[in-house]
């Protein structure tokens, strides 16, 4: 297992390199002046705006301006956002924010897609059954920032249970609206495939065995069934990860979450490159490790399988 792991983990480095000249590359090549833009209609002398641009080596080619950029990060040096603030610093205030709605959205999704997808599996074909498909369609159909406005009136300013946006209360209690938000949008497809691939299990002979023994559901269900139905939808994880940022950039957006997607979003906006490659390439690595820790998840709940 120790050169499978060793081997994983140097697959990020070709990965990150490539994320990072992508990603360079489309800043790059984004039309606009960012320092002007700064300023908006009250546009500074040249002079100045000519000095914040030698500061951020903006006027140098693109090769040379991302060569530095990397020879900062392997320095542990993210660069200076436009406001001055290392991004380092702004990554270590916005990133626990970020991991608090990723933390509860992500219990609550897989959560309830274990819960529901396997009531719909021994249930299949009644109206319960049928009921839970539709809504997981709805949720599958319905954009998450339609979702979340649409949470944000109702729940938030006709009903007031929740405040319609954030702010500094990004607490665990502040973000279960955005996280209910977030939570919704991987919800469906996972809640499919669970019922999916528990339908499979139920077929089983060994299953039919089980039962065969006088074990009782109770006991087959969450013991035997449950863990090899869990498989897919731990394979499924990985990609739900990257439906996950991009909807935790659109959902803090919507509630003023302070935090990586909000951040980054406004970073765009201002074309403020250090943050933009830095963020995205912080996305990446965890991205490839949280892969990694799924493969060797795999021989938790599956013994048969080997790492070679």
């Amino acid at each position: 297992m120790g050169y499978y792991i060793l081997r994983r983990v140097l697959q990020v480095i070709p990965v990150f390199l490539g994320a990072t000249l992508l990603i360079y590359f489309m800043v790059f090549a984004m039309p606009g002046d960012p320092v002007a833009a700064m300023f908006g209609d009250k546009q500074p002398p040249e002079a100045q705006l000519q000095i914040i641009r030698d500061r951020y080596m903006l006027d140098e080619p693109f090769i040379v301006q991302y060569l530095n950029y990397l020879s900062g990060i392997l320095r542990l040096d993210f660069g200076v956002g436009y406001n001055g603030q290392p991004v380092i610093e702004t990554l270590a205030r916005t990133f626990p924010v970020t991991l608090r709605l990723a933390v509860e959205a992500v219990v609550m999704a897989f959560g309830l897609a274990i819960i529901i997808g396997v009531a719909s599996a021994i249930f299949k074909n009644t109206w319960f059954d049928h009921a839970m498909l539709i809504i997981a369609l709805v949720f599958v159909a319905v954009p998450v920032f339609v979702v979340g406005f649409t949470f944000q009136f109702f729940f938030g300013v006709q009903l007031g249970w929740f405040s319609p946006t954030v702010g500094s209360d990004n607490g665990w209690s502040g973000l279960i609206l955005p996280a209910i938000t977030l939570a919704l949008s991987i919800y469906a497809s996972s809640m499919r495939l669970t019922r999916a691939s528990t339908i499979e299990t139920l077929g089983q002979d060994w299953v039919r065995t089980a039962y065969g023994k006088g074990l009782s559901r109770r006991r087959v269900i969450p013991v035997h069934v449950l863990r090899n139905s869990l498989i897919p939808m731990v394979t499924d994880t990985g990609t739900q990860f990257g439906i996950l940022m991009v909807g935790a950039t659109v959902t803090e957006a919507i509630f003023n979450v302070p935090g990586v997607g909000n951040t980054l979003y406004q970073a765009i906006l201002r074309h403020e490159t250090p943050t933009i490659v830095s963020f995205v390439t912080i996305f990446v690595v965890v991205y490839v490790l949280l892969n990694l820790l799924i493969d060797l998840l795999y021989g938790l709940l599956d013994p048969r399988i080997r790492y070679v």
